[in-house]
């Protein structure tokens, strides 16, 4: 890769960046001609500029104005020596074999199926809730899958017209162990009660009346053996891409020739915010070392409770297998203030976002991609297939481009030979 950023180190701090964009400017950006800008080097840009430079040649500049590429998957070595995800865990899970496939080109693989426990009542429980979650809380001894089934359904308030996500939870397990295990956590996580969030928020969480106690039940669970960071400089190493980081695109915007732009950040702000702003949930991170091996049994505990002001703590050694004598912990804080990263489903942002679509439909050049492009929430295998579905118009129509302009070509040649 022609990168204009130093490569992240595991020892340097994050937040040191590459070239400065005062020193490009002259040589790279003025006198080179980009068929795209890229704005946002996270998994949607990096996919889409790799496909892009290695799939049809075309020429790349990759802007972002964090100090470092991977977007929210970033990891590095904290000064501990222990690799931890700058922005919170992430868990790689997916059904397709296509996107495994995909980013394998960059990546080699450490097998992970990810746990999750909640404290509650004192107790650390199995998260989605399954049969253990229930004989321990309740100190029953349930055996069969029926009887958990039969257990849950006693306690289940049926809701005939099922429209936020407390309805979707009170259906399905009853008011008490909503109350435990989510009300508390999802007014946390979203600064709204569950009775004022779309039903997708909790239905994305199963209850399960077996043991298994995997948090996901992808095919494919699996973390790349050396980090996300590593998997993300191996995608842009590329001679077509060049990179950006600790830039904001409206500085350099008018200062590079590129001929289309696509977009990962917020659709609101590119429009300055036009129709008001599309709201998000944030979240602030206290990392923290310790002098010991290990600080809890899993990678994440949750903690549902409302008077806990975090609603996770994370230990990446789960997560990465590293072998190290001291460990690193994140607390999770949601927070109405700062980065964007959770779209908050509520009828009326959907209505608000379509309005922004409207006008992104209307604007020529342009294309909007990822989870803030589009104002969705996405996991990491979707945001990469989204991207390469892009690529695959992109492709197509430049194909089909490509034979009408050579059949006009051929009609020009036998009007000249008549």
């Amino acid at each position: 890769m022609r990168n204009v950023t130093r490569s992240p180190n595991s020892h340097r701090t994050p937040g040191s960046s590459g070239t400065s964009v005062s020193a490009l400017q002259g040589e790279d950006l003025r006198n080179h001609r980009f068929d795209y800008l890229i704005v946002g080097a996270g998994f949607a840009g990096s996919v889409l500029a790799e496909r892009l430079a290695a799939g049809s040649n075309k020429t790349i500049l990759v802007v972002d104005r964090r100090p470092h590429i991977g977007g929210n998957a970033f990891d590095y070595y904290d000064d501990a020596g222990v690799l931890i995800h700058r922005y919170g865990p992430h868990i790689f899970h997916t059904n397709s074999q296509r996107i495994v496939d995909y980013l394998s080109r960059f990546t080699d693989w450490r097998p992970y199926e990810h746990r999750v426990l909640a404290q509650v009542d004192g107790q650390l429980l199995p998260i989605p809730i399954n049969r253990d979650t229930l004989n321990n809380l309740y100190g029953l001894n349930m055996a069969t899958e029926q009887e958990a089934a039969d257990f849950l359904a006693s306690r289940a308030e049926p809701v005939d017209d099922i429209q936020t996500s407390e309805d979707v939870v009170i259906n399905q397990i009853g008011r008490e162990l909503y109350e435990k295990f989510f009300r508390g956590y999802t007014r946390k996580q979203w600064g709204l009660d569950p009775s004022q969030l779309d039903k997708m928020v909790t239905a994305r969480v199963p209850t399960r009346t077996n043991t298994d106690d995997r948090y996901f039940g992808d095919t494919f669970q699996q973390m790349p053996r050396e980090g996300y960071t590593k998997m993300f400089e191996r995608m842009l190493d590329h001679p077509n891409i060049k990179v950006l980081t600790d830039t904001d695109y409206r500085e350099i915007r008018n200062e590079v020739n590129f001929g289309e732009l696509v977009f990962t950040g917020p659709i609101d702000e590119y429009f300055d915010y036009r129709f008001g702003k599309l709201p998000y949930r944030s979240l602030q991170f206290k990392h923290e070392s310790l002098e010991q091996e290990h600080f809890q049994p899993v990678a994440v505990v949750n903690y549902p409770a409302e008077d806990v002001p975090y609603t996770r703590i994370s230990e990446y050694k789960h997560l990465t297998g590293q072998v190290h004598s001291r460990t690193s912990i994140t607390y999770e804080y949601p927070s109405a203030e700062g980065d964007p990263y959770y779209p908050i489903p509520r009828p009326e942002n959907a209505e608000l976002y379509k309005r922004y679509q409207k006008l992104a439909d209307e604007t020529p050049g342009v294309t909007f991609l990822g989870r803030l492009g589009t104002y969705k929430y996405y996991n990491m295998d979707q945001v990469v297939g989204q991207a390469l579905a892009l690529y695959k118009r992109i492709e197509g129509a430049a194909h089909t481009q490509g034979e009408r302009a050579g059949a006009e070509e051929a009609r020009q040649v036998a009007r000249q030979a008549q």
